[in-house]
């Protein structure tokens, strides 16, 4: 998410340096990475709210379930120590 950030405001950046110094072909292009730029931070805007709604659900989830959750999260622990155990050579 944050790459997403800096590649947009990076993409902001060259946009307003770019100025007023282009031929017709640059401007096409500069309108066209302008939409770009203004696509890509509406879908980020989307992600994060997605984000933040799923993890205010499993935040309601685990204090619903306090043992539960603990028991999954330490067998699924278990399960990850075991099959990285059985993949390294001898």
């Amino acid at each position: 998410m944050t790459d997403l950030k800096r590649i947009v405001r990076d993409s902001e950046a060259l946009l307003f340096d770019s100025g007023e110094a282009l031929g017709d072909g640059a401007r096409q292009t500069r309108a066209l990475l302008g939409q770009t730029v203004e696509a890509a931070k509406a879908a980020c805007q989307r992600l994060e709210e997605k984000a933040i709604v799923r993890a205010q659900a499993a935040d309601k989830v685990i204090h619903a379930h306090p043992y539960e959750s603990a028991g999954i999260a330490a067998a699924v622990g278990l399960l990850i120590g075991l099959l990285m155990s059985r993949s390294r050579p001898k």
